[in-house]
């Protein structure tokens, strides 16, 4: 079993099954929804999900006809998307995952959108916290 929660904690989920096709989006579209150079997405079956907390507190976007995106109305944390044409499945966001995962991503796409300061296998160090100098 997964749990995840919202950045102010009012929502909280929890996934009891397997994460599938789980992706690097590097889209527009989830690039403008995360506010970040990729969204990290990962296919879960609706009979899995719950929302244990908050569930009146999640509101929707339907940002193409079909293609909805749910997320906290108190801190704007995306928590998941369904598209009305595979109505068995949702796509969770994983960074609203508080617990780790066995799974693993298999691929970055729409690579040719990506952020134009996105580096894929680069040499940038990596830190456990903040960097050094903060």
């Amino acid at each position: 079993m997964y749990q995840g929660s919202c950045l102010c904690k009012r929502v909280a989920i929890e996934v009891n099954g397997p994460i599938s096709s789980i992706i690097h989006c590097h889209c527009s579209l989830c690039r403008k929804s995360s506010g970040t150079a990729f969204a990290t997405n990962g296919f879960i079956n609706r009979e899995d999900f719950t929302v244990t907390r908050g569930v009146k507190n999640l509101s929707a976007f339907e940002f193409k006809p079909g293609r909805i995106r749910h997320f906290c109305l108190s801190c704007g944390s995306p928590v998941y998307s369904e598209n009305t044409d595979d109505i068995s499945r949702l796509r969770l966001r994983l960074g609203i995952l508080d617990t780790d995962i066995e799974e693993r991503p298999i691929s970055h796409n729409f690579c040719s959108s990506k952020a134009n300061w996105e580096e894929f296998g680069n040499k940038l160090p990596h830190y456990d916290g903040f960097e050094p100098s903060r």
